[in-house]
């Protein structure tokens, strides 16, 4: 069975507060080039270690559940 971006039986999905992490540290003024290659680092890490193969936002997920189109 394939791991997508969610824990089996955890709230928070699986590698998410690296995700997380490194998404905050790209945002930050003055850039950290150095910080945020580690935290990409251990993002890679953890996707290998999780045997992760997809990732997607919440909202993403509800349209692919609910491909409701809302074109006049």
């Amino acid at each position: 069975m394939e791991k997508e971006g969610v824990g089996e039986n955890e709230k928070q999905p699986v590698c998410g507060e690296q995700a997380l992490d490194l998404l905050n540290c790209v945002t930050h003024s003055p850039y950290d080039q150095d910080k945020c290659l580690r935290l990409l680092q251990s993002l890679r890490d953890c996707v290998l270690n999780k045997k992760v193969k997809k990732f997607s936002l919440a909202d993403q997920e509800q349209r692919e559940a609910n491909p409701t189109d809302k074109k006049a």
